[in-house]
């Protein structure tokens, strides 16, 4: 078997922490208990007066305090979604025992993704804008409301000095991040990085434009069994916030140290459609080929997955595209995707767009680690069109030595991360 991009350069990437802040638990243990025992984080939302809009719920962090991670005079200077940056970045690191000390701060990063960015800053201090003046904005906002401030202040708080930054790429941001992250190790300009996706998007003008764009389910009176990835009678996606982070690391720093390694990243790979702003290409061309080139360069073939983490936003055209890319890829020659476990974890979290990849790789990472996938629930009227092995409803016992982790977003971003089990 060809390993083309584990050892590239002779360098392998492995994930040593993990840490989150989610809808369904403020921690990765929380979380991972929720997921596997098929907990829904949608309910009605409570961040505003949601009356006036066609979806009156969202899947919210519920209990977040802030200042568990940080004082308040340094909460005060980060929008929510940095905020969660930081909490699940400290989670990651303290769960990975990496010390920043001035033998390696120069050699760890930080790159941590974001689609909206700072928006709920932005909202508030346009209402001050609109009803006091120009004068009564915060001097705070220009820093908190871009979408680096998670980079920014993770390294700010943690002491690192190697290279910072936060991309945007839609739903893909957070799969991105990583890995790119794992690309600045592989070539050897870091050691360490910290890397994730923050979002808290959870705000009116974002519930109001995908209203306006018809993305979000409306299934208002039943707000637990709204998000229905690959069923019959999905109707859009559930908005959710949260953050995710990972702290890679080059296998031999990590081994040195006596650091845990949770597992092996595979390879990365991220195209493009070039086809529509919000719609994905037909046929999934752009993601078919993501699919293709990710396996490619991890040397592995279609038969070596044993889980994939979907996208899985139960929209109409989205579920339905992405069932037929992972069929184009893994059907064929001796193979067969009707047989590998497929699950939409946004069926329980809700979509947390530029978070959203990061928390999905770290839930390949604990499949990886505990033998177990877990459901897509609310599967209960099945699609002809989407017809793989969802999981539906309740976890299942896998064995898991090779895990894949697909991100699509709008513009035509489609990210692949596969992660797999670490042996010397």
């Amino acid at each position: 078997m060809m390993t083309t991009d584990i050892n590239h350069n002779g360098r392998r990437v492995v994930v040593t922490g993990v840490g989150a802040i989610s809808p369904v638990g403020l921690n990765v243990p929380d979380m991972w208990e929720a997921l596997i025992a098929g907990k829904s984080g949608v309910d009605y939302i409570s961040g505003f007066d949601p009356t006036p809009f066609e979806t009156k719920f969202a899947a919210e962090v519920k209990g977040f305090d802030p200042m568990v991670y940080v004082s308040r005079k340094e909460a005060h200077r980060m929008d929510r979604f940095t905020q969660f940056a930081v909490a699940a970045s400290l989670q990651a690191v303290e769960s990975s025992g990496l010390k920043m000390d001035n033998g390696n701060t120069e050699e760890t990063g930080v790159i941590i993704g974001s689609s909206v960015g700072g928006l709920l800053s932005i909202s508030e201090q346009l209402k001050i804008l609109n009803e006091a003046g120009p004068r009564r904005i915060s001097p705070i906002l220009a820093p908190t409301m871009t979408g680096d401030a998670p980079s920014v202040q993770v390294s700010l708080v943690l002491g690192t000095k190697g290279l910072s930054y936060s991309p945007s790429s839609a739903c893909s941001s957070g799969t991105d991040a990583i890995g790119q992250a794992y690309q600045v190790i592989k070539a050897g300009d870091a050691k360490a990085m910290i890397a994730g996706g923050a979002e808290a998007p959870v705000v009116p003008l974002i519930v109001a434009a995908f209203n306006s764009l018809h993305a979000l389910s409306t299934s208002n009176n039943g707000v637990k069994a709204a998000c229905r990835p690959f069923d019959a009678k999905r109707d859009g996606f559930v908005l959710g916030e949260g953050a995710a982070v990972l702290v890679i690391e080059d296998a031999d720093h990590a081994a040195e140290r006596g650091a845990p390694i949770l597992a092996e990243i595979a390879s990365y790979c991220a195209t493009s459609d070039s086809f529509h702003l919000t719609q994905p290409s037909p046929e999934g061309e752009g993601a078919t080929r993501a699919l293709r080139l990710a396996l490619k360069k991890a040397g592995l073939n279609p038969g070596d997955i044993d889980y994939i983490n979907a996208h899985g936003t139960a929209t109409l055209l989205n579920d339905r595209t992405e069932t037929r890319a992972i069929k184009s890829v893994f059907n064929g020659n001796g193979h067969d995707a009707y047989h590998i476990p497929v699950s939409a974890s946004k069926s329980m979290t809700g979509h947390l767009i530029g978070a959203a990849g990061s928390i999905e790789a770290i839930i390949c990472v604990l499949a990886i680690n505990n033998g177990i996938v877990p459901p897509t629930i609310n599967l209960t009227h099945p699609d002809p069109e989407c017809d793989l092995d969802y999981v539906p409803n309740k976890a299942r016992p896998v064995k898991v030595k090779t895990a894949m982790s697909n991100s699509f977003g709008f513009g035509g971003h489609n990210s692949v991360l596969i992660f797999r089990r670490y042996s010397e």
